[in-house]
């Protein structure tokens, strides 16, 4: 029986979306669980690299090729609609969880059905754990954010990155980063999966926030954990709004997100 569906969205990033679907096979719940990887039609080698490596040692995990990139939302709504387990794992290449981290997430979700969203803990190399849970952001959070504003308006920094939470102890929270979540099979086609108006980020702030209005919980939930990368597309200061592509979609991603919610 397919409990648990694990999707991995590859761009350009062939060996660590192998690595990350490696990590999967040797989870402690491994023979309950299928593996999608979705390839964001890369332009470099990604899809000849995984399909070598899945023909040798994997062939129980399945590769989706996206006639064109889409975006984010659009890809893990491709692993969507394959699915056959009761919970699905979004879970990015750079995401390395622990060898028993998804038994002990579908243990949590077993335990409490009204919780609709659960996320790990997420660590860097160095130690620091990742804030990967906030609360909705607000208007002008995202741009306090970036500039040395933040310096001076603490109180609504604090709020928006919570950062006087415990990142040891489990709780509810706003929303999670989709870089690495479980959510119920049920529910993702209740909310019909993530927005694709959303190219890249602010789709997992949205899909929590249906998730909140569907009367399910989106909650942190550090017992179990994974490895992450510090390095993230959505860094910079104001002047990467200039510079950096990925800067410049965060920016649109926003306004959509705001646009989308502005009475809520």
């Amino acid at each position: 029986m397919i409990q648990v569906s694990a999707i991995i969205l590859n761009y350009r990033t062939g060996r660590d979306a192998w690595k990350c679907a490696d990590v999967l096979l040797h989870q402690t719940i491994a023979d309950r669980m299928e593996i999608f990887i979705v390839d964001n039609h890369s332009d470099d080698d990604s899809i000849g690299y995984i399909r070598n490596r899945i023909r040798f040692s994997a062939p129980k995990i399945h590769i989706i090729e996206t006639p064109a990139n889409l975006g984010f939302g659009h890809g893990y709504n491709l692993g969507f609609k394959l699915a056959h387990g009761k919970y699905i794992l979004i879970n990015n290449p750079a995401k390395l969880l622990a060898p028993d981290a998804v038994e002990k997430m579908v243990r949590a979700m077993e335990a409490d059905p009204g919780i609709g969203i659960l996320a790990p803990k997420l660590v860097y190399d160095d130690g620091t754990v990742r804030d990967s849970y906030r609360s909705f952001p607000r208007l002008l959070d995202v741009f306090i954010k970036r500039t040395s504003l933040r310096s001076v308006f603490t109180s609504r920094m604090r709020r928006y990155l919570q950062t006087d939470r415990n990142p040891a102890v489990t709780g509810e929270t706003d929303w999670v980063a989709g870089g690495c979540l479980m959510i119920r099979r049920d529910l993702c086609e209740q909310l019909g999966g993530f927005d694709e108006r959303f190219f890249l980020f602010f789709e997992d702030t949205d899909l929590c926030r249906r998730c909140w209005e569907a009367g399910k919980k989106v909650v942190y939930f550090p017992d179990a954990w994974g490895t992450d990368r510090k390095s993230r597309l959505s860094e910079g200061g104001v002047l990467s709004l200039f510079t950096k592509k990925t800067a410049r979609i965060h920016l649109m991603s926003a306004m959509k997100y705001f646009w989308k919610w502005r009475r809520a």
